[in-house]
């Protein structure tokens, strides 16, 4: 494998601002490609892999490589590690890469073995128990499957498999989730004049479950109360056929932004985006909902295998502060939902924390008011992002 040495910067700089400056790996990608239109498909391929293998294998590579700073030393023992040799140039030329493997053979510790910070393994076991914990973590570490979802405001699924094939991407079908198709082959599905047209959006096949749970009907009035960018809201607008009213909340007036382009390319026209400015807002629309969605925030630990720079900022302080929070989202927007309604609590943690035991609590505490109806978690080990949701109705 011919490398560059301009690329090989580049993913040098990106995990500088990664590791070193807490950057989202995501956003530092989007900017990094933006300044440097001249590379092809091939070179921002390798831009990307090597900046989120080496994101994932961060402590387990800098172990190896003896230095926690020198970003030129653990890109030579990721080198090594993908049996790439090392190239013919100054900054590499010292290395001496049997360091790299004598020091592989003194490492005994499971989280540096799977490279995942020490306070933050030890919380996930102590939450998960160890097996499961271990076999979770190794899951997070491979890579997230790309999966759509057909947007059936505009086609069915099997028309835009056919399409997509047409378009030289091909896909498979997954029993997760009814509209999810799976890429065999992992592509930039955005640049497709499909993606464009909103045939499709690009959904994890766990994700897409959790606007089916909620099992809305056309003609209903459904709140999503932290809505984001909307990628459940648009979802929820094909399953209603756009047929009733979905309210998309959310704190940050960016994301609802940013949901209104996606509903205009998407043709979702049952939605109406509202800022979530104080408590008024939400008292303004109690008991209003025939269907209540709180996708809340969380740790995150379910979608590492996408967003692997979680395990570098997440802690456990961080981890009981975002509880607080999402206690506090269930217990205020539920007011939203008319007896009778329904909800669902998600999130995408696999943390029994942040799920199954918040929503025991909420019950407790609202006890002859809501019931559980039913519950799912859905592990990253199965295939896909690790999620949790909880279907509750007020009685």
């Amino acid at each position: 494998m011919k490398l560059f040495k301009n690329l090989v910067d580049a993913v040098q700089d990106c995990l500088k601002q990664i590791m070193f400056e807490k950057k989202y790996s995501d956003k530092v990608l989007e900017r990094v490609f933006k300044s440097n239109p001249q590379w092809g498909a091939r070179d921002r391929k390798f831009i990307a892999e090597a900046v989120y293998d080496i994101t994932r294998h961060f402590r387990y590579l800098s172990v190896i490589a003896g230095s926690e700073r020198s970003l030129n030393m653990i890109f030579a023992a990721y080198l090594v590690e993908k049996g790439i040799a090392l190239p013919d140039w100054p900054d590499f030329k010292s290395i001496n890469t049997q360091l790299f493997t004598d020091a592989k053979k003194r490492i005994t510790s499971a989280a540096i073995l799977q490279s995942y910070p020490d306070e933050l393994w030890n919380y996930c076991e102590k939450e998960l128990g160890a097996e499961k914990w271990k076999k979770e973590a190794t899951a997070l570490n491979s890579e997230a499957k790309v999966v759509l979802r057909a947007n059936t405001l505009k086609i069915s699924k099997p028309n835009l498999a056919s399409k997509l094939k047409d378009a030289g991407i091909e896909t498979e079908n997954t029993s997760m989730a009814q509209d999810a198709l799976q890429l065999c082959i992992r592509k930039n599905v955005f640049s497709s004049e499909l993606f464009k047209e909103g045939f499709f959006e690009v959904q994890d096949a766990g994700s897409q479950l959790i606007a089916e749970f909620l099992n809305v009907e056309p003609g209903q009035k459904v709140i999503d109360a932290c809505a984001g960018a909307g990628g459940k809201s648009l979802h929820l607008a094909a399953l209603m056929k756009n047929k009733g009213k979905i309210i998309a909340m959310d704190v940050e007036e960016w994301k609802l932004e940013n949901l209104k382009k996606r509903a205009k390319r998407a043709s979702a026209f049952n939605i109406e985006t509202r800022l979530i400015e104080n408590n008024k807002s939400i008292k303004q629309l109690e008991n209003s909902a025939d269907r209540l969605l709180l996708d809340v925030p969380c740790s995150g630990t379910g979608v590492i295998k996408r967003n692997p720079d979680t395990k570098w900022k997440t802690t456990p302080e961080i981890i009981e502060k975002t509880k607080e929070l999402q206690y506090k989202i269930l217990s205020e927007y539920s007011t939203m939902l008319k007896s009778g309604g329904f909800l669902v609590y998600s999130t995408c943690s696999i943390l029994p924390g942040e799920n199954e035991m918040q929503v025991k609590k909420f019950l407790e505490t609202n006890s002859g008011v809501f019931s559980l109806i039913k519950d799912k978690t859905i592990y990253p080990s199965e295939g896909y992002d690790g999620f949790y949701m909880a279907l509750l109705k007020k009685n």
